[in-house]
């Protein structure tokens, strides 16, 4: 029996079981993550720093154009012609109280918005130090995860949308 100088990528088939097929997942990221290892670090950060200039350059616009002016940006379209509030609906004066510092008021504006900033700030910092080191960086939420979103968001347009949550409406 001779040793197969080749690393595997996987671990070996259990015994019985058919050895794993060349598209199968687990080959396919590793196959990736050993490549992009070898990319310079110059590369490996041109999608995080790129995607926080794009970032940067949205709040900065929303910050001197301000969203509370009429005229500057288009009406929520289900705010307009039925009255609801999307779970969208502050977010650009949410983004414009973030980009001056003022938190209180952008919580006010809307609230789900403010903690999307912050979970995209944490992710982008782990996307960035990642990056760094050398690992890819992926997002594979289970599907509970995202009806859990989707819920939480379902939640946050209805109650903004009754009576008792008039404190959610921007």
């Amino acid at each position: 029996m001779t040793a197969d100088p080749t690393p595997q990528t996987t671990p070996p088939p259990a015994a019985g079981a058919a050895p794993a097929p060349p598209w199968h997942p687990g080959l396919r990221a590793a196959e990736e993550a050993a490549a992009f290892r070898l990319r310079p670090l110059a590369r490996r950060l041109i999608a995080p720093l790129g995607t926080l200039a794009g970032t940067a350059a949205a709040f900065a616009y929303v910050g001197v154009v301000d969203p509370n002016e009429p005229g500057h940006y288009p009406v929520c379209p289900l705010l307009r012609f039925t009255g609801l509030y999307c779970p969208g609906c502050g977010g650009l004066r949410s983004a414009h109280a973030v980009a001056h510092g003022d938190l209180a008021a952008a919580l006010g504006a809307n609230a789900l918005a403010v903690a999307g900033y912050a979970l995209c700030a944490v992710l982008f910092a782990v996307w960035l130090v990642r990056a760094v080191r050398g690992t890819p960086s992926r997002i594979a939420l289970h599907p509970a995860w995202w009806w859990a979103l989707g819920t939480l968001t379902a939640l946050f347009t209805l109650i903004r949308n009754l009576p008792f949550g008039s404190a959610l409406v921007p």
